[in-house]
């Protein structure tokens, strides 16, 4: 039995239980989670903006200890550290072999339905696994491909950031920007993946990193992380003032937050040629648009879900990043608490203050 945080109806938020944890099948990997981050998208789904069938174990910015692997298992093994990733790929599929692994619908990572159940209730009734992986739990069970090990020097609380917020930010401007040194560079949102955004674009050489965010206390993290500019998004002159900084527009605006206004500044601010990237999971009637005159100057729009990572790859390095001193993820961790904070947790997301929070495991 692993204890979990489990989402039994949408609004009432999480109810500490137990769950049992199948054996692995053979090309899963049983892991002791040792920290999760509590990430904005996995609140989309426990205040029910977007539907799942339930009871569910959410959960999915994590880092842990692999206890036991299947019988075909080649990438990890017991003992390994690993950070887990909510995009597994298949590595066959079209999107895989040219090079966008996180497009993946991973099909073949998860069970089929006439198979038992990864997660069940103590009744062998079944729970619901998010994202293929439920990582508000004392255990996961997972596809090897929603996994990579790490150097175990690295601090598996720090590490479980980069499984989302920093792979989300940081493959945002390595991947999917694919940002020239001495760009512009403006993030709308400065929560855990537009922190983690500002700092991947210092380390990228971005000639200025403007961050847009409404508090003055989350605007002056990012400075922290590498901003040179902030500016408050509901300020009535935000867009002219982010011109006015860039210079007429910036090369892109990475829109971090999920939020109509966002995302629609995102596109405002774009100089001739410049792109806009929506990192955020909006709510889903929202639209976002170029109007015939963004189309005749070159502007471009384009979705990056979990940064367009190439996570076997991209994983490493930012933990390689971390430990030389590049990458900061002490300053996007406002708080350590334990499962049982859990609703406490996102309860401080929901007001907005501050940066991640992350559970601890003993």
């Amino acid at each position: 039995m692993a204890k979990a945080a489990i989402l039994e109806k949408p609004g009432d938020g999480l109810v500490i239980g137990e769950i049992e944890v199948a054996e692995p099948q053979a090309h899963e990997v049983l892991i002791d989670t040792r920290a999760c981050g509590l990430c904005h998208s996995d609140l989309h789904f426990i205040d029910g903006a977007y539907p799942h069938p339930l009871p569910l174990v959410p959960g999915h910015e994590a880092a842990g200890v692999v206890r036991a692997v299947g019988s075909e298992v080649k990438t990890v093994k017991p003992g390994d550290h690993v950070v887990t990733c909510l995009s597994a790929f298949c590595g066959h599929c079209e999107f895989c072999v040219t090079g966008r692994m996180a497009l993946c619908l991973g099909g073949d990572t998860r069970r089929a339905q006439t198979e038992a159940p990864r997660l069940t209730r103590g009744d062998g009734s079944p729970v619901m696994q998010l994202l293929n992986l439920s990582a508000f739990a004392e255990q996961m069970l997972i596809h090897e491909h929603a996994c990579v090990a790490i150097d175990k020097a690295m601090p598996l609380d720090r590490a479980a950031v980069i499984g989302c917020a920093v792979t989300t930010g940081a493959g945002a401007i390595f991947n999917a920007c694919k940002l020239v040194p001495g760009e512009t560079v403006a993030v709308i949102g400065c929560g855990g993946v537009g922190l983690a955004t500002v700092n991947a674009a210092k380390i990228a050489g971005a000639g200025k990193v403007i961050a847009v965010d409404p508090l003055p206390e989350k605007r002056a993290l990012a400075e922290t992380l590498g901003a040179t500019h902030t500016v408050d998004s509901l300020a009535d002159d935000a867009v002219e003032q982010i011109v006015r900084i860039s210079g007429g527009g910036v090369d892109h605006a990475i829109e971090a937050v999920g939020r109509q206004a966002s995302a629609d500044l995102a596109v405002k601010v774009l100089r001739r040629g410049g792109t806009a990237t929506v990192l955020g999971m909006m709510p889903l009637d929202c639209k976002v648009g170029l109007g015939a005159m963004d189309l005749l100057s070159g502007k471009k729009l384009q979705g990056a879900i979990m940064g367009m990572n190439h996570f076997p790859v991209d994983l490493p390095r930012l933990v390689d990043f971390y430990m030389r001193g590049l990458l900061d993820l002490d300053t996007i961790i406002a708080e350590r608490i334990s499962l049982e904070q859990i609703n406490d947790g996102f309860d401080k997301m929901r007001a907005g203050h501050s940066a991640r929070s992350v559970i601890v495991f003993d």
